[in-house]
């Protein structure tokens, strides 16, 4: 589904049962690496306004009604002869619908069956609704991030770093242990579980007596003058990540402050002035100055782009990290080979659940039955 680069995954077979957010993502993530993904969708859905979404692409897609026993059946088959599933229903609703782990791994031993939640499989919350910001807002990530009130920092922190890059992180890890042992396992993939792991070395920082529970008020939270975001003249923005006093020499010779009368960082009574200071320069010049300023230093000084300039930066370019593409920008695909091709994931392909079993089986009827500790047999 993608081209390119040599892939890690090639021969892992993943059923991905619907879903959104983590799930799509994880399933995105799991195909740029070159697995073959068979994404199930609800038949006779409403059509999606949201149409377009990237995180969908690179997989083989079928439509089913799980709460039909000929499709449940279908899902059965191919469950059968994959190496991975992943859902991300609430607790106990894929045992109601016949598909829960105990039943297809005694089907398919091999089977590494992954569960994507955001309370996880148990707790006092594992049957509640929720989204990326109760989920995160519970572990205390969302507490730390803003300055007057907690700001959602988009879905990036609970969804796709504590939810769908951990599940994916499991699925790689069960297939590891699978080829040594020949078993599969069941996942619990939890976004409070991932985000609280994001978050240890807050944890430790605030153990040590060198964090507080208030924001803007931290070493990397923006409440220190030399880790933190300055507006420019034109209302661009630098970013300023000087915590090394290397870093921090060679900040204070771009913005040409090296008189005695800049406050000393060390002293956090002169952050005030520090950053004062610090503001009013940046705010005396447009941002592409500063840019050139900081070009080819080690200041830790640079620019904050527009999502619509990101893909343009000779940086970004340079390795091609974008695609601009008519349906809308396209990220290669991540983590890559060292000096492969850059690769990117194809437009999904529509089959029937019977032309996407025989795409998957027929060629290997013949052969003896496909051995579980091998992920890519």
């Amino acid at each position: 589904m993608s081209t390119g680069a040599p892939r890690f995954l090639d021969g892992v077979r993943v059923v991905e049962l619907g879903g959104i957010g983590p799930v799509p993502h994880a399933g995105m993530l799991l195909a740029s690496l070159g697995a073959d993904v068979v994404r199930v969708e609800r038949s006779g859905a409403e059509p999606d306004a949201r149409a377009w979404d990237a995180t969908r692409r690179g997989r083989t897609v079928i439509s089913a009604d799980l709460k039909s026993p000929e499709d449940v059946r279908r899902v059965r088959d191919l469950a059968a002869a994959a190496d991975v599933l992943v859902e991300g229903f609430r607790p106990g609703v894929a045992e109601r619908m016949g598909l829960g782990p105990a039943e297809l791994r005694a089907l398919n031993p091999g089977l590494v069956y992954a569960r994507m939640t955001g309370w996880g499989q148990h707790g006092p919350w594992a049957d509640r609704a929720g989204h990326d910001i109760n989920y995160i807002g519970l572990t205390g990530a969302l507490h730390a991030i803003g300055d007057d009130r907690p700001s959602p920092p988009l879905n990036l922190v609970g969804d796709f770093g504590g939810g769908s890059a951990y599940l994916v992180l499991g699925v790689v890890s069960a297939l590891l242990r699978r080829g040594r042992t020949g078993e599969g396992c069941e996942i619990d993939a939890a976004i409070v579980d991932g985000t609280s792991s994001l978050m240890q070395l807050i944890w430790s920082l605030r153990a040590d007596g060198r964090w507080q529970d208030r924001r803007a008020a931290n070493l990397l939270d923006g409440g220190t003058p030399f880790y933190r975001t300055y507006r420019c003249a034109d209302g661009g923005w630098m970013a300023v990540g000087a915590l090394e006093p290397a870093f921090y020499r060679a900040m204070l010779e771009g913005l040409g402050l090296t008189g005695p009368d800049v406050p000393d960082r060390a002293d956090p009574a002169q952050w005030p002035a520090l950053e004062a200071l610090l503001a009013s320069t940046f705010a005396s010049r447009p941002r592409h100055h500063w840019e050139s300023v900081f070009e080819g230093t080690d200041a830790c000084v640079t620019p904050v782009l527009t999502m619509a300039e990101a893909s343009t930066h000779p940086h970004m370019a340079a390795r091609s990290v974008l695609r601009n593409t008519p349906d809308g920008v396209l990220a290669a695909a991540a983590p890559r080979e060292a000096g492969a091709e850059t690769s990117y994931l194809t437009a999904s392909t529509h089959l029937s659940a019977d032309d996407a079993l025989r795409r998957w089986c027929e060629p290997a009827r013949p052969a003896a039955p496909r051995d579980p500790r091998s992920p890519g047999s």
